[in-house]
């Protein structure tokens, strides 16, 4: 556990320095397309430099922003903050902020930045659709991500993957609308720069939305598995959480405020029909059927 603690740690260091120099790389681009000068130089390293502070500090509330959830009163639904305050003792954790979603369709995720800054979001239809000992299974699962710092690798990758493709979006605009350098300006070497370098921006706008997507994909399909493992260990209780999980798979409804930046957040895909028709290599979760065996393998079937 303490391995993947620190493995979660190094990586969430190196996406934020990649994410640092993929916008310095992208904002740069456009200045020396453009003819900025050494104040696009000086803006670039600038605006980098805040957008990464912000995604670090602030990606939780755009999450949860974006997800349109609010906190939960405890007196609207008390087993929830109760199952919480159990698992959070059990895992040996401050008690998560608990915050809901409105929507009918049966999910959750978690995200912060550590254990005593983290949130963990339900929606009105998990509550409305499980039995008590399924929830125990979904709150002891997204404990486990919390527990294993995976809440903080997943929620700045959903922000950093959103922001790279509104990047090259811009980076895209910037280039076709705005004011090229002035003839002239160039020598014949400098054009020839000039010429490689409009080539790898047109290359950044295919791969870089495509790599961010991949590596949020890569990185939410391998620890499903490990919060599966250590949510049942904390409930002691494997066909809790499998029969969570096929109840949610099954049900018909998607998720509305979900998106493409946060689907992998959830402890299931939020986009039913597509989790069905797209390949696994571009699947954000692990196939429901492969993690119900395994749960089933742990205690029995449900």
């Amino acid at each position: 556990m303490y391995e993947q603690i620190t493995r979660n740690k190094i990586k969430t260091f190196i996406l934020i320095f990649i994410f640092f120099a993929l916008i310095f790389l992208l904002i740069w681009l456009v200045e020396y397309l453009l003819g900025w000068g050494i104040e696009g130089l000086i803006l670039a390293a600038l605006v980098a430099s805040a957008m990464t502070f912000s995604t670090y500090y602030s990606s939780d509330q755009i999450v949860l922003a974006i997800s349109h959830a609010r906190p939960l009163d405890k007196r609207e639904f008390p087993f929830l903050f109760h199952t919480v305050e159990g698992l959070a003792i059990a895992a040996g954790l401050p008690v998560p902020a608990c915050y809901i979603i409105d929507d009918p369709a049966p999910n959750a995720f978690t995200t912060g930045r550590s254990p005593r800054k983290s949130f963990i979001v339900v929606t009105k239809g998990l509550l409305d659709k499980l039995n008590r000992l399924e929830l125990e299974g979904v709150i002891g699962h997204e404990m486990a991500h919390i527990k294993n710092y995976d809440m903080l690798l997943q929620t700045i990758t959903a922000v950093m993957a959103g922001t790279v493709v509104l990047l090259t979006d811009w980076w895209r605009r910037s280039l076709f609308w705005g004011n090229p350098r002035r003839p002239g300006r160039e020598s014949r070497r400098g054009g020839q720069a000039q010429g490689l370098l409009l080539i790898l921006g047109l290359v950044l706008i295919i791969v870089a939305p495509l790599a961010a997507q991949l590596i949020r994909f890569a990185i939410s399909r391998q620890r499903e598995y490990l919060a599966d493992a250590e949510g049942v260990r904390l409930t002691r209780y494997p066909p809790g959480l499998a029969s969570a999980l096929r109840k949610i798979a099954e049900d018909k409804e998607n998720l509305k405020v979900a998106n493409r930046a946060t689907a992998h957040l959830y402890i299931v895909n939020p986009f039913k029909k597509w989790a069905r028709e797209l390949n696994h290599l571009f699947m954000t979760h692990p196939p429901i059927e492969a993690r119900i065996a395994a749960l089933e393998k742990m205690g029995g079937g449900t």
